[in-house]
């Protein structure tokens, strides 16, 4: 194992470990999708990810999400979301940081693999949210098509609650002449309902129902995505959701 190396993951570690410690909660990277890829930028490079999502039962979110990719040993994708949102007539406002690094690429071998952390705050209360680990994992079937598998942990602060995360993905770019690219996804987390009190109505079991998302991506230059996502219960929510997208990179 050689110093450079050594001195990567040790940067990595400690990177993931402060962001695991502060208050937090679980967000995804590329735009407004919930499955990630293995794959990190090269160091200097940055982007915005910024998306509105409206839900048929009048919930909205709207988010931005700036990263760039910086030199620790090894190149780390370091990020931040910033997010305003309307759940059941309430407005709140949540902030996010985020670090994500490649352990193998998926260029050149059979299969990629990432590791990906965050934390998050509600930034009206200043109360933690919750925080995340992700493993990712690419597989880069042709040169048009890849498959993409989550698996992670999810902490919910809000209801002290534990969860294990789940998520499987593809992007197929079929028309190359436009391009376009098909995105779909499904996603979910595992664990026990909230408590409630004894007379109060059931705990919603759709936050742990399968969540999903299709979307068509259209890239008119390299470093712009233009992207339109139909979605179903992708809050936990168990509505449908119209999702418009700009993904900018730098």
């Amino acid at each position: 194992m050689t110093s450079e190396f050594r001195s990567g993951v040790a940067a990595l570690a400690l990177l993931a470990a402060g962001l695991l410690l502060a208050p937090g909660h679980a967000l995804a990277a590329g735009g407004a999708f919930a499955v990630d890829d293995s794959e990190v930028g090269k160091p200097g490079e940055c982007k915005v990810e910024s998306w509105v999502s409206f839900a048929g039962n009048r919930d909205l979110a709207a988010a931005t999400s700036p990263a760039c990719v910086v030199n620790l040993g090894i190149p780390v994708d370091i990020g931040g979301q910033l997010q305003r949102s309307r759940s059941d007539s309430e407005w709140g406002t949540s902030g996010a940081l985020k670090a994500k690094v490649n352990i193998i690429s998926a260029e050149g071998h059979a299969f990629g693999l990432g590791l990906s952390g965050g934390s998050g705050w509600d930034l009206i209360t200043g109360a933690s949210t919750g925080g995340f680990i992700n493993v990712p994992v690419t597989f880069q079937l042709r040169e048009d098509f890849k498959i993409n598998i989550n698996g992670g942990w999810m902490y919910d602060a809000t209801t002290k609650i534990s969860y294990a995360t789940w998520g499987a993905g593809f992007e197929w770019n079929f028309n190359k002449a436009l391009p376009l690219t098909l995105i779909g996804e499904v996603y979910g987390q595992e664990g026990r309902l909230a408590p409630v009190e004894p007379d109060a109505a059931p705990a919603n079991n759709s936050v742990r129902e399968p969540r999903t998302q299709l979307g068509l991506r259209y890239t008119p230059k390299e470093n712009i995505d233009v992207d339109v996502i139909w979605g179903r219960n992708i809050t936990g929510e168990n509505s449908n959701w119209l999702t418009l997208g700009v993904n900018l990179r730098f």
